[in-house]
Order: C-alpha cells, then sequence, then structure tokens
C-alpha cells in the first residue's frame, strides 16, 4: 500500500497495517490504504525537517513559489472529474457538491499563489538617523497539518497552501475515512514541481499517525481541524514543546430571522445552512433563532419542505444530500436527537433512519427539525454534525443577540432581516467569526476564517497589526437576496414526497 509520500518517494507503512475505506452511500469498496503508526509520522517529520533546514524551498524567492501554487490550480481544474470522482465516494456527498468544492480548491490555490510575496515586510521607524530598522516575515518551518473528512481536499487546501506560499515544509495528516483526495494532491504537487521532502503525507488514525504532529520537537506548527475534545488535546501536546498552533473546533451556528425578513429567501436559506450535505458543516446553520411572530409561519414551512427533500447517494441526479459518513455517527446522530426530545423538544419532523430500500446500505437520515428546546438543553449546546434543525424563538433584538451569543462556540451565524440599520447592528455584535446577512455559507479564500471562543485559536501566518489582542471577524452581505433553489423538491412548486 504505497500511498505514504514521503521525502519525494512514494512507500508503504512500517508495519504493513492496512485500512479498507467503504462508500458511506453504499457501502462498497472505495480502496484499500496504508494505516500508518508514529514510526511512519516520525520519518515524514524527520523528511520535513532535512527539507526546511537544507532544502531549497525556504529560500525559494516568493514569486516562484506563488507561480509553483498557480500552476497547481490549473493541474486540479484539469483533474477536477478525477479528484470530485474520489471526493465524492469517499465521503458519501454528492458528485456536483465535490464539483463546486474543486472549485474553491482551485481558487483557494491561485489565491494565495497570487499572495505569496506581496508582504515582504516593511520598514519602521528606528528613532535615529543612524540606524536602520525593518520588520521582515520568514516561514514557521515545519508544519503538521490535520484534516477532517466532511470537506477532505478544501480543508487540504486552506493549510497547504498557505503554508507553501510561506516557504514552509509540512506533513499532512488526512482523516482515516477519506484518504484518496489527499493522495491525489501529493502527486498533483509532485507534478507541479515542489521540490522532494517539502510535502509529506502519511494515513492513519489521530492517535497513532496524528498524534507525533503536536508532540515532535521537530514540528514547529500545527494546525488541526475537528473536534473540541481532539482540539484540547492538540493545545496540550503543542504547549509541552511551545509550538504554534492552529485550531478549528467547530460550532454551533444561529441563524437568526427576524419577522420583516423576505419569507421565501429565510426559509429557503434555514434548509440550506443545515441540511447541506447532511449538516455535515462546520460552519451549518443548525440553530434557527427565530422571531415569535414569525415562528408558527416559518417553522411550518421548513417542515414542510424538510420532508420532501430528497436523499440519495454522490451519482443519484435526483439526490438533493446524502449519507453522513459512518455507522458510528450515524449512531451518535441519533443518540442525540433521542436526547433532545427526553429533554423536551418537540420532533417535527425526522428523527429516523429514511424508511427506502435504496439507502439501506448506507448511512442516511432524514432531515429532522426539533421544535421547543430549551436554553442550555444539550440540543442547544452540544453539535450533531448532523440534518438536525433545533429552534428557539425570541421576543426583540436584544433578545436574538442574548440567545445568538448563548454558546461555547463563535465559529459563524447569520442573520436575516431586511432593515439594513439592524442587519449591520446585529452582525457586530454577534461573538461568531463569520456572520452572513441574507445569505449562509458563501466562502471567499481571502476573508479570514476563524472562530471566537472555544470554535478555534490562532494564526497560521503569522499576527499582524494587534495581532493576538485582537478577533477578526467576516460579515458579508447579500445585497440582492434571494433564494437559492438547492433544495428543489421542497419548493412550493413541487409537492412531491420523499422518495
Amino acid at each position: 500500500m504505497a500511498e505514504f509520500f514521503i521525502d519525494g518517494e512514494w512507500a508503504e507503512p512500517a508495519r504493513g497495517g492496512t485500512r479498507q475505506i467503504h462508500c458511506p452511500a453504499d457501502g462498497t469498496l472505495v480502496g484499500v490504504v496504508g494505516e500508518g503508526t508514529r514510526e511512519d509520522t516520525g520519518a515524514a517529520i524527520a523528511a520535513a525537517r532535512r527539507a526546511f533546514d537544507a532544502g531549497p524551498w525556504p529560500s525559494t524567492p516568493a514569486g516562484r513559489r506563488g507561480d509553483l501554487l498557480l500552476r497547481v490550480a490549473e493541474l486540479l481544474e484539469r483533474d477536477k472529474d478525477a479528484y470530485a470522482r474520489a471526493e465524492s465516494l469517499d465521503t458519501g456527498k454528492r458528485l456536483v457538491e465535490s464539483e463546486y468544492d474543486l472549485a474553491d480548491v482551485a481558487a483557494c490555490f491561485r489565491y494565495f499563489g497570487k499572495l505569496a510575496g506581496q508582504d515582504a515586510g516593511r520598514v519602521v521607524d528606528a528613532g535615529s538617523p543612524d540606524a536602520f530598522s525593518r520588520i521582515v516575515y520568514e516561514p514557521v518551518g515545519v508544519c503538521g497539518l490535520i484534516t477532517p473528512w466532511n470537506y477532505p481536499l478544501l480543508q487540504a487546501a486552506w493549510k497547504v497552501a498557505p503554508a507553501l506560499a510561506a516557504g514552509n515544509t509540512f506533513v499532512l495528516k488526512p482523516s482515516e475515512l477519506t484518504p484518496h483526495t489527499a493522495i491525489l494532491l501529493m502527486r498533483t504537487l509532485t507534478e507541479a514541481g515542489l521540490p522532494a521532502g517539502v510535502a509529506n503525507l502519511v494515513l492513519g488514525a489521530g492517535p497513532e499517525a496524528g498524534a507525533p504532529l503536536s508532540e515532535h520537537p521537530d514540528v514547529d506548527l500545527v494546525s488541526f481541524t475537528g473536534g473540541l475534545a481532539t482540539g484540547r488535546v492538540i493545545a496540550a501536546n503543542a504547549a509541552a514543546t511551545v509550538k504554534k498552533f492552529a485550531l478549528e473546533l467547530g460550532g454551533k451556528n444561529p441563524n437568526v430571522i427576524f419577522a420583516d425578513a423576505d419569507f421565501e429567501t429565510a426559509v429557503d436559506y434555514t434548509l440550506t445552512a443545515v441540511f447541506l450535505h447532511s449538516g455535515q458543516v462546520c460552519s451549518a446553520g443548525a440553530r434557527l433563532v427565530v422571531a415569535e411572530e414569525l415562528h408558527d409561519r416559518l417553522v411550518d414551512e421548513v417542515v414542510r419542505r424538510a420532508e420532501r427533500i430528497r436523499l440519495g447517494g454522490p451519482f443519484d441526479p435526483d439526490a438533493e444530500t446524502g449519507p453522513l459518513i459512518s455507522a458510528a455517527h450515524l449512531a451518535k446522530v441519533e443518540k442525540y436527537v433521542q436526547t433532545a426530545i427526553a429533554e423536551g423538544a418537540i420532533l417535527r419532523t425526522g428523527g429516523h433512519r429514511p424508511d427506502d430500500e435504496r439507502l439501506a446500505a448506507g448511512f442516511f437520515y432524514a432531515p429532522t427539525v426539533l421544535d421547543g428546546v430549551r436554553q442550555g438543553s444539550h440540543a442547544v449546546t452540544e453539535e450533531s454534525f448532523g440534518p438536525v434543525l433545533t429552534v428557539e424563538t425570541f421576543t426583540d433584538e436584544e433578545d436574538a443577540i442574548r440567545i445568538a451569543n448563548d454558546t461555547q462556540y463563535g465559529l459563524a451565524g447569520a442573520v436575516f432581516t431586511t432593515d439594513a440599520s439592524r442587519a449591520q447592528r446585529v452582525a457586530n455584535r454577534l461573538r461568531h467569526g463569520t456572520v452572513w446577512i441574507n445569505d449562509y455559507h458563501p466562502y471567499l479564500p481571502q476573508a479570514e476564517w476563524g472562530g471566537f471562543k472555544q470554535s478555534g485559536f490562532g494564526r497560521e501566518l503569522g499576527p499582524t497589526g494587534l495581532g493576538e489582542y485582537q478577533e477578526a471577524k467576516h460579515i458579508y452581505q447579500n445585497l440582492r437576496p434571494a433564494p437559492s433553489g438547492w433544495f428543489r423538491a421542497g419548493h412550493p412548486s413541487r409537492e412531491e414526497p420523499m422518495q
């Protein structure tokens, strides 16, 4: 199983372990890959260390580093069909979603390719005519990059592209459930001309293959996207060698809808916010926070359309969303819903596996709406990371802000209103790293992406300005909001029930 890429060579895991990868939509075998251990990751770290300390990449002119990233973007677009198919087979997501992801991946490499070298430093006043003072920016060193299973290639791009642009070397450890696009990426980086040892890939489970990236003294920075519990372990491990770290740890994201919001747009984006990719999105709008006077009308329509969302596999042209990633995750979502109901939540729709023979072999779960959830309950405070929407109500603007901010997380959120002043006031006061106004989910590679509170910490390219004394927030406003039509089957013009 020579899918490990270490020091410019394809290699097999030292102990010969393997893992079978199955498609979550139907259980078919996608491939068999190597299963690494600490020994394999140690070898990859050593290669990245040599390449940084003695190799050409850190001293390569920034413009040439940028040119290589632009070449990677071209190759990704050339091979987009192979990448999209591999991503869909690993994750079970619809092929069209993987194709959208590939466009974002290429845009990410293109953005950082153009950015490389633009911020070469600055001259500062030395306070004396007999002295010269300047600030320069240098690469951190060896980066350990640990990525999740929900957006495997996009999350890798978010880490790999800026790391390379800045002149670093790295070891990439993707989720053990979704390794295939990471393998393809190593081939693309090699074809683009990246020197040996700069990019290294190891596969396997976190406790074995991933842990050394936060523990090893030869790793200078570790970047992790995943769950809060694992993030805390990584932060503690990194502290032992005082290495830099960047963490994105999920969110419990509020979607705040005022009574004056455009109704069709609000309903449409409520569905998209939580049911896209079956809710397996860190920024998913899993908390509907709606004005009391709009509650009945809005929730009734959301429930009606949620019941008509079409489930299916990656290559089903009629599918609107897909399966959960694994049997274990399906069981976790089921337990979350059962606990919420036991705590008093009202199940309006869903809450079960679909009764459909076409879907029996996959890890599907019906789109679910839980109404009447209480502040402080499990349903409000914990992530389901599945197709589950909770409903809370507010009385006025202050109440909406209080409820939306009442979470240990602070990754993303949204506000829907036709009152432009209110939109800005609320967006400014939400303690979340990304706030959308009259929209949900758009991503821009040039914008900040990070979280407040326990959704994340750290910056991968170094602090600027007031650095660690400031939080960066991205506020995105759709100036012409309209329904996206992502979930076609639930639209009033189509009345077919979910198959």
